[in-house]
C-alpha cells in the first residue's frame, strides 16, 4: 500500500456513508402565456382610470402598453394593489417602482386611436418617461403629432411634426396584417383596423413563444357600424384560436344591454360581445375552440349616478348572454384597475392581484 493511503481510506468510507444529493434541477421554462396588468380599465369621465393595459410574456419583464389613457396614476394604483411586486428596481436608479416601470419596463406603446381617454396618460407622463417607440396605424400617429405633440397643446416629444422635435418617442407606423417585431421585447405585433363611430381604431395581436393575446381598441359591432372589420379580424385570428395559441382577448363593453344601438357611438354591449365571439368561433371551427379562452372586458363607461356600478350590470348581462349563446366555457373577467392576470401559463387564467372593492363593486 502506498504511503498515506491508510489515512485517506477512512475519509473515502465516510463520504460513501452519505447519500449523494441530486444536482439542482434546471429552472423550469414558463409555459407560453402573458401577464396583463390593468393600469386603467374604464371609458369616459373617470380620468384617473382610463384604458391602459401593460402586457408582457410570462417569464419576461419587458412589457408593452396597449393604449395609454391612464399611465402614472395607473402604475401607482397597480403598485398599491401588489401587481408590481415582482418588479426588481436595481439599486442606484433613484426611482420608485412605478417610476422604474414607466421609464424602463414599458418598452413601447401601442395606440389604438388618438381619443383622449386612450392617450392622455402618455402625454402627461412624457416629460418623465424614457425614450421608446409608439406603434400605431398612420392616421393615429398623424393625430398624435398634429394635434397633441405640436408645441401648442404639449411640447413635441415625438420625432415628427412641428419643430423642434425632441425625439423621445419614435413613431412606428404599422401596416395592417403585417407582423412587426417590437424591439427589445420578445413580442411581435400585428394590427388590423376597427370601426369606431366614423373613425379608425385598431386591434393588436401580440405573439411570443408560440402564444398570442388580442387587444381590441374601441369598436362597434359590424351590423351597427355598417362594415365588416370585426369579421375580417376574426378571419385573420381564427386560425390562432383553432390552434390553441390565442390565450386571451381584451375587448370593450362600454354599455349594458339596455343601451339602444343608435346610441352606441362606436361601442359594444355584452350582447354584441357575445354575438361577435360566436362569429369568431365560427371562423375558428366551432364553439369548442372558445373553451378556456379568457375574455377581459374593459372600457366600461363610468357613471356618477346612484345605484349599482355599471360594471355590475355588465357582469350580469354577460352571464345571461353567455348562457343564452353557449359561451359557458369562456372565462369572462371585468377589468379593474390594479388587476394582474396571467393567461395561458396554466390550465386556467389566474387573477393574481385585484384592488379591494366597495359594497357596490366600485373600487375604493
Amino acid at each position: 500500500m502506498k504511503p498515506g493511503l491508510p489515512f485517506l481510506l477512512p475519509a473515502f468510507l465516510l463520504l460513501a456513508s452519505f447519500p449523494f444529493l441530486p444536482s439542482p434541477a434546471p429552472a423550469a421554462t414558463p409555459a407560453p402565456g402573458f401577464v396583463v396588468t390593468v393600469l386603467g380599465a374604464r371609458g369616459g369621465m373617470l380620468d384617473g382610470n382610463l384604458s391602459a393595459y401593460m402586457i408582457r410574456p410570462t417569464g419576461d419583464d419587458r412589457a408593452i402598453l396597449c393604449d395609454a389613457g391612464t399611465v402614472t396614476a395607473g402604475l401607482v394604483a397597480a403598485d398599491r394593489a401588489g401587481a408590481l411586486d415582482d418588479v426588481a428596481v436595481p439599486p442606484g436608479t433613484g426611482l420608485t417602482r412605478p417610476g422604474y416601470v414607466l421609464a424602463h419596463t414599458i418598452r413601447a406603446y401601442l395606440l389604438s386611436h388618438a381619443h383622449l381617454d386612450h392617450v392622455a396618460g402618455l402625454v402627461i407622463a412624457s416629460p418623465d418617461d424614457g425614450p421608446k417607440p409608439i406603434y400605431a396605424l398612420p392616421a393615429t400617429l398623424h393625430d398624435l403629432s398634429a394635434h397633441l405633440f405640436n408645441w401648442r397643446i404639449w411640447p413635441n416629444f415625438g420625432d415628427a411634426g412641428p419643430p423642434p422635435t425632441l425625439g423621445k418617442y419614435h413613431y412606428r407606423p404599422l401596416v395592417p396584417g403585417r407582423a412587426d417585431p417590437v424591439p427589445d421585447t420578445a413580442m411581435t405585433v400585428t394590427a388590423w383596423p376597427l370601426s369606431h363611430g366614423g373613425i379608425d381604431s385598431t386591434a393588436f395581436l401580440l405573439a411570443a413563444n408560440g402564444a398570442a393575446i388580442l387587444y381590441l381598441g374601441d369598436t362597434g359591432p359590424d351590423a351597427v357600424e355598417g362594415g365588416h372589420r370585426l369579421d375580417d379580424l376574426w378571419r385573420a385570428v381564427g386560425p390562432q384560436l383553432a390552434a390553441h395559441r390565442l390565450k386571451a382577448i381584451i375587448i370593450e363593453a362600454s354599455y349594458d344591454d339596455t343601451r339602444p344601438d343608435r346610441l352606441l357611438f362606436g361601442h359594444m354591449t355584452p350582447a354584441w360581445v357575445a354575438d361577435t365571439l360566436r362569429d369568431l368561433a365560427r371562423r375558428a371551427g366551432g364553439p369548442d375552440t372558445l373553451r378556456g379562452l379568457t375574455v377581459l372586458i374593459g372600457h366600461v363607461k363610468a357613471s356618477l349616478a346612484t345605484g349599482p356600478a355599471p360594471q355590475e350590470a355588465i357582469r350580469r348581462d354577460l352571464l345571461r348572454d353567455a348562457a343564452r349563446d353557449g359561451l359557458q366555457d369562456v372565462r369572462f373577467v371585468i377589468a379593474e384597475q390594479g388587476q394582474r392576470l396571467t393567461v395561458g401559463a396554466g390550465p386556467t387564467a389566474a387573477t393574481e392581484a385585484v384592488p379591494p372593492a366597495g359594497p357596490t363593486g366600485r373600487p375604493r
